[in-house]
């Protein structure tokens, strides 16, 4: 996409209404009531430890990664028996 003159002058008004879009504690506070609301105080810890279970799988998955990957190969192994045959 090219930018235009038009885009440039639109520049300054989306620096000055981009930090109004953060949350501050009142609206994190407000949200929080409404979660609260929404499941009850009695869901509210089962379902932060399904999201804790959850990041931890990931983190887990992320540490063991893709076996393909670790031995530095591409994992086309077909290319390399080929090489392998022409060279003896």
């Amino acid at each position: 996409m090219k930018l235009t003159p038009r885009h440039y002058a639109l520049l300054p008004i989306l620096a000055l209404t981009l930090p109004s879009c953060m949350l501050g504690g009142t609206e994190i506070g407000m949200i929080a009531l409404v979660v609260i609301l929404l499941f009850g105080g009695a869901k509210l810890p089962q379902l932060m430890r399904g999201m804790g279970s959850g990041i931890n799988e990931f983190k887990k998955g992320l540490k063991e990664g893709d076996p393909s990957l670790d031995d530095g190969s591409d994992g086309d192994d077909k290319e390399d028996d080929v090489t392998k045959k022409d060279a003896e």
